[in-house]
């Protein structure tokens, strides 16, 4: 069965004004238009908002975005201009962006490229001009939609293709994207947190002696959150997220970190979780975020759903229900641990004050902890570093005799 025209006031929409070069196109046939940036052509993906303020190169490059085009609520976007060190990942996973105003001219130090030319050079395409603020409302009153970004310089757009590839888009429900950023094989990592007397520092360069061994299975991994581990005291070996749990446990690891990610956990899981939970019942400490939150509440047997909007930005308020401390967090997912599945042997440990919702667990009889937010916080506060250091405090008390 197939889903008839679009409302007639939304296709009024359709009528290009004079001198756009890009469009976008959701599901419902609502029509947003604007001047291309960055690379031309077209694609498809759920969209979504991020409030963050700064950090849009960590942002565009989180392995966490793929299948997403990224709305910046924050409409002066450019003024830090694009550099190599800021990198999250090899190149892009967000399948396009949105901006308020034309892209800032850069005006910082460490700048090398300006926005436009990086988004160019790595094919992602971007449209500037639109009325974010409408978007966003959209967003919030009914949830992410699927839709298609075009950027054509001629002008020439077939508004009803663009609808027709909105609404034939699956969506994210359902779609296991791990498999499409995950490493392809085994490496290890030693880069440490960056400063600004000397930039990124190494463990092995720097002479120092790594306390543990940590092995990071890649569901998406950022690579802030594997200098975090290192500069904690961790060699790390990262891991595909298709490994076995033979192939991580020859590497003799004194603990286990599971990644943040893109997708449905419910579909990753399938092969996820039966090795997650041979982890487990290993009794080596294991620390997972995002996704791996997610998967691992999917291995002590709880549920996952999908929320509306999804939490995106890095000012989401997270309440530690232990030490009734607020922290102010770094936050990118769309599906969230149903909290009435948790089993009994897993208490909830953090929650969101945005809208209540799970945002940490621990277990009782196990080494294993989570959170749902990002603590490597890039961009974001550095209010959850912490965690890192919860982990290695697990690893170390599991060595003492």
């Amino acid at each position: 069965m197939t889903a008839g025209p679009a409302p007639a006031s939304k296709m009024a929409a359709a009528q290009k004004p004079a001198g756009a070069t890009a469009v976008l196109v959701l599901g419902d046939g609502t029509v947003f238009w604007g001047h291309g940036i960055g690379a031309t052509g077209r694609n498809v993906g759920e969209v979504v908002f991020n409030t963050s303020i700064t950090g849009y190169q960590e942002v565009l490059t989180d392995p966490s975005y793929a299948g997403q085009i990224i709305t910046f609520t924050f409409p002066h976007v450019g003024n830090v201009g694009t550099n190599p060190d800021d990198l999250e990942s090899a190149g892009p996973a967000a399948r396009g962006c949105i901006l308020r105003d034309d892209i800032t001219e850069p005006s910082n130090y460490r700048s090398t490229q300006h926005l436009n030319a990086w988004l160019k050079s790595n094919n992602l395409i971007g449209l500037a001009g639109l009325d974010t603020r409408r978007l966003t409302r959209l967003i919030r009153d009914q949830g992410a939609p699927n839709g298609v970004i075009c950027h054509d310089p001629s002008g020439n757009f077939d508004i009803a293709a663009l609808h027709d590839q909105a609404k034939a888009w699956p969506g994210l429900d359902g779609m296991d994207l791990a498999k499409d950023v995950t490493c392809r094989q085994s490496y290890t990592w030693t880069q440490s947190c960056w400063s600004k007397d000397k930039g990124y520092g190494d463990l092995e360069k720097d002479g120092r002696t790594p306390d543990f061994h940590v092995v990071a299975v890649d569901y998406g991994a950022k690579r802030n959150i594997l200098r975090c581990l290192a500069d904690a005291g961790c060699k790390v070996t990262v891991v595909p997220a298709t490994a076995t749990s033979d192939d991580i446990l020859r590497h003799k690891p004194d603990g286990v970190f599971l990644s943040n990610g893109p997708g449905d956990p419910a579909a990753t899981g399938v092969y996820a979780v039966p090795v997650i939970r041979d982890l487990i019942a290993t009794g080596k400490p294991i620390f997972g975020i995002c996704l791996g939150h997610q998967l691992l509440s999917l291995a002590f047997g709880a549920k996952t759903y999908k929320l509306a909007l999804g939490h995106r930005g890095a000012n989401q308020p997270v309440k530690d229900l232990e030490t009734g401390k607020v922290e102010i967090t770094s936050q990118n997912h769309g599906f969230c641990v149903d909290r009435a599945s948790l089993p009994k042997t897993v208490i909830e440990t953090h929650t969101s004050l945005f809208d209540g919702i799970v945002e940490g667990m621990r277990s009782l009889d196990k080494p294993v902890f989570s959170v749902q937010y990002h603590p490597e916080a890039s961009p974001g506060p550095q209010d959850s570093h912490y965690l890192f250091h919860r982990f290695t405090k697990l690893m170390a008390d599991r060595k003492q005799p």
